[in-house]
């Protein structure tokens, strides 16, 4: 009709839903959103009192007072060596200290081998070559100069185990059906190291590259059990501040807590009592040493298996160092103390049967109360492109010669031998220790870290710097291994040294009474007691002891290890 007009039908849809949008907000969705929020905060504010309440039961008052004291010493001087100038001159200093190392690992003279040759090699000349690299300057471990690091079983063995190479040089366990021979000597290393820890019946192992992936397993294990059976998704392990760093690089590696637990004088064992106050319902794993690497002390493991069995949490005991020498203690003459399966709260072990086991380097164990306690550690694939993917640990393809020459020295030197070898290296250990706590010079100055029943004797000293002396001994061609925490050296006695330790302890009555007689004369002169670190171990750890803030000495390590790439 004219002059009538009609309202657009999405024009009123537009109106109608404005209407809609204009009414009063419903009381009850104001009070659903004010009750989310009161619970979210609720939450939040429970998490926080949750995690004081833990910190206040594990570490108690004072302790948490010292550990944010130095936390925020620590975060302070990270600043301040962060400032321009400040900056500036730690540079230069790590850049020189980098190139002191760097003269002495890398040749500056010879030749480089950067790209392949164009034309291969004739097999004379490679053996020339091998022969060169084979012989360059090093430390004389044949002659027994090293602590630790070769595990020498002498030529008749690696003769063998050469051979034992030689006829498994491409084998590949990842392939079973390729390789049987690989699977079935691998499959009874396993059997005969979890026999020798006494393990029950339904117990499972693993072989691995070294100690470090056999305690990253473990780890990782302890992990998904306490994800898959109790819903952990923030995991925390409790350790002893001696357990060896692969601890700390699995928690870095598989994000789990670390809780470092004192292990306090006289003994040097791990505080029990501190280790169940730490505990609580993130914890996925308790760790013992059977024994420890710095100090060769051997945790109180029966202990640790009563509070894992009451709290029925995982106890891992990390034998790697002890590998084949603790359990055969007894049996060659020593004292000892349980550790293994035979303790009800061990669930897990790993051991190197490339250490005192004798075994090419490159191998190693990790040990199983249950087979359900090793397939947490699997990794299966169902669904990818190439098939079915299934590996036990963190390698694929892993090289079967090792695992060859592995099975030939456990068959080879069998159990007589380890028992002639752990008198004779445990005996060897305990004539050190005992020299350095009869000898007038060296019990004057000297003192042994606990009560060490292996192979590893520590020593602090008691008025001398400890890194001078561990200078002074590798000036004359030894190499030790230098400690933190306290400042001390250890000597990890190997068969090598066991020919040798008469003439070790020798060099060792001289160097202190060197160090002494400087001691001396800077009395004399009016200089103090102590003198100015001056080698290279002495200014290293001397610096990092030192340091609140140890970011010039990870900055010191990372150009160390990229040294080791420079050709």
């Amino acid at each position: 009709m004219p002059g009538s007009s009609r309202i657009p039908a999405s024009l009123r849809e537009t109106f109608n839903s404005v209407k809609k949008r204009s009414r009063p907000i419903d009381p009850h969705q104001i009070f659903n959103l004010d009750l989310l929020r009161n619970v979210v905060f609720f939450f939040f504010v429970l998490r926080i009192v949750r995690r004081t309440f833990w910190k206040l039961k594990g570490r108690g008052i004072i302790g948490t007072i010292v550990e944010i004291y130095r936390d925020t010493q620590r975060v302070l001087y990270g600043y301040f060596l962060r400032a321009p100038g400040v900056r500036t001159q730690v540079r230069k200093q790590v850049n020189d200290s980098l190139s002191k190392v760097q003269a002495k690992i890398i040749q500056a003279d010879g030749t480089r081998y950067l790209s392949l040759p164009k034309e291969g090699w004739t097999e004379d000349a490679l053996k020339t070559e091998l022969e060169t690299l084979a012989n360059m300057d090093h430390t004389r471990w044949e002659d027994g100069y090293v602590s630790g690091a070769v595990y020498h079983g002498e030529e008749e063995l690696i003769k063998l185990q050469t051979e034992a190479y030689g006829k498994f040089t491409v084998s590949n366990p990842i392939h079973p059906d390729v390789f049987p021979g690989v699977r079935k000597m691998e499959a009874e290393v396993v059997a005969m190291v979890l026999s020798l820890f006494h393990a029950p019946a339904n117990a499972a192992g693993v072989c691995t590259s070294g100690g470090t992936e056999s305690i990253l397993m473990a780890c990782y294990s302890a992990r998904q059990k306490a994800y898959v059976e109790r819903g952990v998704t923030e995991p925390e392990m409790i350790l002893p501040e001696t357990a060896h760093t692969a601890f700390r690089k699995a928690g870095d590696y598989f994000k789990i807590k670390i809780h470092l637990v004192p292990c306090p004088a006289p003994n040097y064992q791990v505080d029990v009592h501190r280790v169940s106050r730490l505990i609580n319902s993130n914890t996925v794993l308790l760790v013992g040493s059977a024994p420890n690497f710095p100090h060769g002390i051997i945790d109180d493991i029966s202990a640790l298996s009563k509070l894992a069995l009451k709290r029925r949490l995982p106890l891992h005991v990390d034998c790697c160092l002890g590998s084949f020498l603790v359990p055969f203690l007894d049996k060659a003459g020593f004292e000892t103390e349980l550790f293994d399966f035979r303790l009800k709260g061990v669930t897990s072990i790993s051991c190197d049967t490339h250490k005192y086991g004798f075994a090419p380097k490159g191998n190693s164990t990790v040990l199983y109360r249950t087979q359900e306690l090793r397939t947490y550690q699997y990794f299966v694939s169902p669904d990818w492109s190439g098939g079915v993917y299934a590996s036990p640990g963190i390698a694929g393809s892993r090289p079967g010669a090792l695992i060859a020459g592995c099975w030939t020295s456990m068959m080879r030197v069998g159990e007589a031998g380890y028992i002639e070898a752990c008198g004779t290296i445990v005996g060897c250990a305990k004539k050190i220790a005992e020299h350095v706590t009869s000898h007038p010079c060296l019990s004057a100055e000297l003192d042994i870290i606990g009560r060490p029943l292996v192979s590893v004797v520590a020593f602090t000293a008691r008025n001398l710097d400890i890194y001078d002396i561990a200078d002074g001994m590798n000036a004359k061609g030894w190499h030790l291994n230098a400690l933190q925490n306290p400042p001390a050296i250890h000597i990890a006695v190997t068969l090598p040294i066991t020919k040798v330790w008469e003439r070790l302890v020798e060099d060792l009555e001289v160097v202190v009474e060197a160090e002494r007689e400087k001691e001396r004369v800077r009395a004399v002169e009016g200089k103090g007691v102590k003198g100015k670190a001056s080698g290279d171990t002495a200014t290293l750890y001397g610096v990092a002891g030192s340091l609140p803030n140890k970011a010039v000495v990870v900055d010191l390590a990372r150009g160390f290890l990229d040294l080791m790439y420079k050709a």
